[in-house]
């Protein structure tokens, strides 16, 4: 089959490999839509971190070059007898495949796993005609949405999860900071969980435009007095939660000077050094910080799934330059520079049969 192969940074092959081999508890899927993300364009501007390469990986085993792509639709093509699918079926991969028997799943935290590994990211993914994924995290397409749709599905889990983990309550005043890829997914899923006045931060530009489209009250692009407005905006008290989803140096502590004294700010963005916080006014004004780290499969993304065939959400995050967002794998590496460059504004697709 042909696959897109991770070898190093800057390089990233599309080859023909061999067909992968379903075990029992998996389904063997043919790929009819995969997107990348932000751990992918990190990878390639500067990996190997997160990827196997060359291994090998302590859950997996996965060692040398790796299959991209953890954000997958497909076709069911070979499944258990007696299993939760049947031939034919289209299905959304969460990619993130849990145990269901340690004390974080116990929990319902499968996300925090022992022995959590994801597709795509610590063994081979969707990024090829063909993959197999165990059932468990599949969830069945709604009869009705398009592919290119159901595409944005996974991202969007991960974004409800992080809007679950804010702790977001009716009549709050939210600000976002960082309006990107998964800033906009967030957006979308605090607007799905209460009825906020939100503010977003970020550059002038599209992104501030596109935020405003998905529900933001208000958007303010970046200046010297960009606190000023902010505050002037929420309330010079700060507001009741400040999501920070930039990953941008110095963008914490921005967060803990836009909260108000007891309220909580929620990590996102992941910085790529380690950043110096004011923990003196965490402490002080007793600010919480959560975090929020991928979706929780059973719980996130049937939601995801219902929001994008049940809204105009999807058609606002698909990228409009490249013929409805839709290409093949070889253009795999000039998107993966766009995105590592901060030139891509909207999600990108691949088609593998292309």
């Amino acid at each position: 089959m042909k696959a897109a192969l991770y070898y190093g940074t800057h390089d990233v092959r599309i080859e023909q490999v061999p067909d992968p081999v379903r075990r029992p508890g998996e389904a063997l899927l043919r790929i009819l839509r995969s997107g990348m993300c932000g751990t992918d364009a990190t990878e390639w501007k500067a990996g190997p971190h997160t990827f196997p390469v060359p291994g090998p990986h302590p859950r997996t085993g996965h060692s040398g070059p790796m299959i991209l792509g953890h954000e997958f639709i497909g076709e069911v093509l070979e499944v258990d007898s007696g299993g939760r699918f049947a031939v034919g079926d289209i299905v959304a991969s969460g990619a993130g495949v849990w145990c269901g028997e340690c004390v974080r799943c116990r929990e319902g935290r499968t996300n925090l796993c022992l022995n959590y590994y994801t597709l795509g990211l610590n063994t081979d993914g969707g990024m090829a005609e063909f993959v197999s994924c165990p059932e468990r995290a599949l969830v069945p397409v709604p009869t009705g949405l398009s592919l290119d749709l159901a595409g944005l599905s996974q991202p969007l889990a991960v974004g409800l999860h992080a809007a679950r983990r804010s702790g977001v309550k009716d009549g709050e005043s939210v600000v976002i900071i960082g309006a990107g890829a998964i800033g906009s997914f967030v957006l979308a899923g605090l607007k799905s969980l209460a009825d906020i006045d939100l503010t977003v931060v970020d550059f002038a530009g599209a992104r501030l435009d596109r935020a405003l489209r998905l529900g933001a009250n208000r958007v303010i692009a970046v200046d010297d007095e960009t606190r000023e407005a902010v505050l002037a905006a929420v309330g010079e008290r700060g507001a009741d939660r400040v999501v920070e989803a930039s990953g941008a140096p110095g963008q914490l502590n921005n967060a803990i000077s836009l909260v108000r004294t007891g309220g909580t700010i929620l990590q996102v963005g992941l910085p790529s050094k380690e950043q110096s916080v004011d923990i003196h006014s965490l402490v002080m004004r007793e600010i919480t910080v959560r975090t929020t780290l991928a979706h929780v499969c059973g719980e996130d993304l049937e939601p995801a799934l219902r929001i994008l065939a049940t809204t105009e959400l999807g058609t606002e995050l698909l990228d409009t330059d490249t013929a409805g967002g839709v290409l093949p794998l070889d253009r795999l590496a000039e998107q993966l520079e766009r995105l590592a460059t901060g030139t891509l504004e909207g999600k990108v697709l691949f088609d593998p049969s292309l």
